[in-house]
């Protein structure tokens, strides 16, 4: 996608002949007791309330920031010409340091920059593209000392929770939550060009976000976020984001599917 997102508005924004504009989300800069018996034939006591609750086998929001936080990246693209710097979010995907993100974040950069979550700074170069997507994938020079790849998630229903991590506004790694609004959505990028099979979200997403990672409630990434809709000319999230889910997202980076 040459993107609903504020990098594409950074490049001139115009308004769309739709009852919501999707805005393109790349910023421009300025998470027993067993009963035991003594031998004796006595039943085991029944077991008392307890007064903590059971836990549950669903990582907390918190938990799952901790577990994918080492695999996002914050990403910074120089604009050809005399343009500015347009900054997004990625998340790695393979061993090999690959990273995912929107292909609007860094379509035709003069210069595309990593940060990874150890500090570790690295140039990039975009090794595989596909703007029926609106995804990338890019190549590190150099890579951290400990490569955390993020755990490639399944299928979604219409109502699961899901995590959204990016730098929306400049705001490192920021952490919201919200639920799948709708499966199989189309949109339609501010240069005429159109999405199809979307993940609808209404977890917070704002310029900044584009390429970053949206999880499932056990932490997996089930989509790549490329979009939000507003039907003003306004750039900022009303409840409705879109992802490419993963298995699209890798394919279209030049990897294998997911396994679902």
């Amino acid at each position: 996608m040459t993107g609903p997102d504020a990098g594409a508005g950074a490049r001139g924004r115009r308004r769309l002949p739709v009852a919501a504009v999707v805005v393109a989300l790349a910023l421009t800069a300025a998470v027993f007791y067993a009963w035991g018996t003594s031998g004796r034939s006595n039943p085991a006591p029944a077991a008392k309330p307890s007064a903590r609750p059971s836990q549950s086998a669903t990582p907390t929001t918190a938990q799952i920031y901790t577990t994918v936080a080492p695999s996002v990246v914050s990403i910074e693209a120089l604009e050809p010409g005399n343009g500015g710097e347009v900054t997004g979010t990625g998340i790695i995907v393979n061993a090999d340091g690959t990273v995912l993100t929107a292909l609007h974040v860094v379509k035709g950069a003069r210069r595309v920059q990593l940060t990874f979550a150890d500090g570790t700074v690295s140039a990039a170069t975009v090794v595989a593209d596909d703007p029926t997507r609106d995804i990338a994938a890019l190549g590190p020079a150099t890579l951290p000392s400990i490569v955390v790849p993020a755990v490639l998630g399944g299928k979604l229903a219409v109502g699961d929770n899901v995590v959204a991590i990016g730098d929306q506004l400049g705001l490192v790694r920021s952490t919201t939550t919200g639920v799948v609004s709708g499966l199989d959505r189309a949109a339609r990028t501010p240069d005429g060009g159109n999405l199809s099979g979307l993940i609808q979200f209404d977890a917070a997403v704002n310029p900044g976000s584009s390429g970053g990672p949206l999880l499932d409630a056990k932490g997996e990434t089930v989509g790549i976020v490329v979009a939000l809709a507003n039907p003003t000319d306004a750039r900022t999230f009303i409840g409705i984001g879109f992802a490419v889910p993963i298995g699209a997202a890798v394919a279209a980076g030049g990897g294998p599917a997911p396994q679902q």
